[in-house]
């Protein structure tokens, strides 16, 4: 409990005893009821009358009151743990935009949300979860903007989960998806207050997970997931082309390794024939095929990645620079892999830190080294044939009822125009309609400033 907490309460108990002495006829009903109006000022009072709510109450660290002759008690919350202050984000880096973070208290991550939003539809439903840890969950939405379904469907879930633990919100995420199958993620994890705010203004809902600083927003759309917070922070012009170099990022972190596999396996006449010959003479005394070549050095780059998250922060960074350009030049000298094959992985492991989505990033990883395989086996057949489930398998997924390629499929012309390329922001007037039944304009330019307001002195 807080010192400043704990001096607050004794002096409002000490005032309660001392109006206590002074009534002779109150009933046990009164002096309880004259306890709870006094601290009703702090957070959190909640009444009770069973002992299984008591118990609960003392072990979540909360304060209870009980009165001697009376079948009530009230508890009122004073827990405090001393945590983590609001830091800048690790995962999510911007260079322009906010630079606060969650933290691990959720009672500080909600007062993050409330700054940004001062609205009284702003609501906050609390749960536990974890018939064990009794983890703390709250729902956050912003009432007669998000769809009443899919909050209610969020609700249900929640509600439904029936495990003895919840230490992080990946345990919440897994345990409500659509497809529990699907390595996709369902549900946007951020650990940014300002993305999360402009997703509960779109409709979205979100879950904070006490003891976690990343806060899952549903639903959580393919799309979103190559899109960043910092978009909305610069020019739209500039924001759309980085858009798209994003995307060309993500297409080739999943196809360069398979496809050059399938050009030097089955396809060699589709190779310009001085750039043929260049990788011939590169390959020679290379005593394994392409697709071993790629895996060999796929596998080292994704052990350096994980050795390099972790090692301490001060070595890490150089660690797994060092290594790659010792490991790379090594391997080419010896004559156990090409040059080429050093730039396609570097290349390769350069786009999929484009991704602003660390989440997505790891499933465009192990779906990389599926169409290797295909690639090996069949060509560019086989490439084609996986890039065609993956599509139909996307297609399929939901998350949280809603299809995970809207706006893509089905199509949805308002929600499009936000999707490839970064619309202006006076220009996005409606939420997404697969999320938000709110049909009030999100900007307002009924009556725009002309160039003659402009030319007024109190416009000056």
């Amino acid at each position: 409990m807080e010192k400043n907490t704990i001096n607050s309460l004794s002096s409002e108990i000490a005032e309660v005893l001392k109006v206590q002495s002074k009534l002779k006829d109150f009933t046990p009903e009164g002096y309880f009821y004259l306890f709870k109006n006094t601290l009703s000022g702090f957070r959190n009072l909640h009444e009770g009358t069973d002992l299984k709510s008591l118990t609960d109450e003392l072990t979540c660290g909360k304060t209870v009151f009980l009165v001697d002759g009376y079948n009530k008690f009230f508890s009122i919350d004073t827990y405090y743990v001393e945590g983590r202050s609001i830091t800048e984000p690790t995962s999510q880096n911007v260079i322009r935009g906010p630079k606060e973070c969650f933290v691990e208290n959720i009672s500080v991550n909600i007062s993050l949300l409330r700054k940004r939003i001062k609205n009284k539809s702003l609501r906050v439903e609390d749960l536990s979860v974890g018939y064990v840890t009794k983890t703390k969950i709250v729902i956050m939405y912003i009432d007669k903007i998000a769809k009443q379904e899919i909050v209610n469907e969020v609700r249900r879930r929640l509600k439904s989960i029936n495990i003895d633990s919840i230490f992080d919100s990946s345990y919440i995420e897994e345990l409500i998806k659509d497809d529990r199958y699907s390595i996709f993620p369902e549900f946007l994890i951020s650990e940014k207050p300002d993305s999360v705010s402009a997703a509960l203004l779109e409709g979205r809902v979100a879950i904070l997970v006490d003891g976690t600083a990343y806060v899952l927003t549903a639903p959580g759309l393919f799309m979103d997931f190559l899109i960043s917070s910092e978009d909305y922070y610069y020019p739209y012009a500039v924001s759309s082309v980085i858009r798209i170099i994003r995307y060309i990022a993500f297409l080739l972190t999943l196809i360069v390794p398979s496809g050059y596999i399938a050009l030097t396996t089955f396809h060699q006449e589709m190779i310009p024939t001085q750039l043929l010959i260049s990788i011939a003479a590169q390959r020679e005394g290379v005593p394994f095929p392409a697709f071993v070549e790629v895996f060999i050095m796929e596998i080292t780059f994704e052990i350096l990645r994980e050795a390099g998250v972790r090692m301490p922060r001060v070595i890490g960074p150089t660690i797994s620079i060092v290594g790659a350009l010792v490991i790379g030049q090594a391997a080419v000298e010896a004559g156990i892999v090409s040059a080429t094959i050093v730039i396609i992985v570097s290349l390769t492991a350069l786009s999929s830190f484009a991704l602003p989505n660390y989440t997505m990033s790891n499933c465009i990883r192990v779906i990389r080294f599926v169409l290797m395989i295909l690639a090996a086996t069949f060509g560019f057949y086989g490439v084609f044939m996986g890039l065609l489930v993956l599509v139909l398998h996307l297609c399929k997924l939901k998350s949280v009822g809603v299809p995970y390629m809207t706006p893509i499929a089905p199509t949805s012309k308002n929600g499009i125009r936000d999707a490839i390329i970064r619309a202006p922001i006076w220009d996005i007037k409606d939420r997404p309609p697969a999320i938000s039944d709110d049909k009030t304009p999100r900007v307002d330019d009924t009556n725009p400033v002309t160039e003659e307001d402009r030319e007024k002195p109190e416009f000056r």
